[in-house]
């Protein structure tokens, strides 16, 4: 009998979950990680991999934002700073001596390396979390609006990027031909 009432209080727990999953939406896995003082994050399958940033070889005639190329895994791929590109200013005691991060990106049509200060972090978030971008916050000079929503946790906004989107055309072609 007892057993019986057990089953019959968890079909209710059951139910209950079940909604808020609902409620929730599709699971997300996304990377989290710092740009200034701002927390960015890109969904987990844009990147391929994450790795103590390597030396980086400066390029001539590539935006500010391109910090050079750097060998990772055989592949020369670009490395860029997305405090620059975004216009953060940065902190004049910093440098880049110290371990940074690269978070390597890979699309069919190139690959490119975002440099991170700290560890970035894996986190769920559910649809539900994540409010749309509204498309009048944006670079102008985009051709296509690169944030795509603001992961709202607790007290933390978590600004959701498309790194692939970050790069217009010309800046791409650009990097690519100082690479070849």
């Amino acid at each position: 009998m007892q057993s019986l009432q057990e089953d019959k209080s968890t079909k209710k727990n059951a139910q209950p979950k079940e909604k808020e999953a609902e409620q929730k939406g599709k699971a997300l896995q996304i990377v989290v990680f710092k740009q200034g003082n701002e927390e960015f994050a890109m969904h987990i399958d844009q990147i391929k991999e994450v790795v103590i940033t390597p030396s980086i070889t400066r390029m001539p005639q590539t935006p500010d934002f391109v910090l050079g190329v750097a060998n990772i895994r055989g592949n020369i791929i670009a490395i860029l700073d997305l405090e620059k590109k975004f216009g953060f200013k940065k902190d004049p005691n910093e440098t880049l001596g110290g371990k940074n991060f690269t978070l390597v990106i890979e699309s069919e049509e190139f690959k490119m390396g975002v440099l991170v200060k700290d560890v970035p972090n894996t986190l769920t978030v559910y649809e539900n979390e994540i409010e749309e971008s509204l498309n009048v916050i944006h670079d102008s000079s985009m051709e296509q609006n690169y944030i795509k929503g603001i992961v709202k946790r607790e007290e933390r906004l978590i600004i959701m990027i498309d790194t692939l989107k970050i790069v217009t055309e010309s800046e791409m072609n650009a990097v690519a031909q100082s690479v070849v």
